[in-house]
């Protein structure tokens, strides 16, 4: 089965994650995420192929993710759903 890594180069996770799918003789398609970002569909492909929430996916200790309101979900709209923000 392929692999793909969703990769952020200037991140050492993602640097390590690299390093350890290669170390295992697995030559995964790389795609830049901050170069080339997912649209929204395939997100949604992505979340149900991992079992994930997109709410699951943030990193709560980003820079903007207070000043953007991601830590308070605006009334009326479920948590789950953050990709309706997109």
């Amino acid at each position: 089965m392929p692999v793909t890594l969703y990769h952020n180069p200037r991140c050492q996770k993602s640097r390590e994650t690299l390093a350890l799918i290669e170390k295992r003789g697995i030559k995964p398609r790389i795609v830049d995420y901050l170069k080339h970002p997912p649209t929204v569909a395939e997100l949604k492909v992505l979340l149900r192929q991992l079992g994930f929430s997109a709410r699951e996916l943030l990193r709560h200790k980003e820079a903007g993710y207070k000043p953007a309101g991601l830590d308070h979900p605006a009334p009326g709209r479920p948590p789950e759903n953050i990709l309706q923000i997109l």
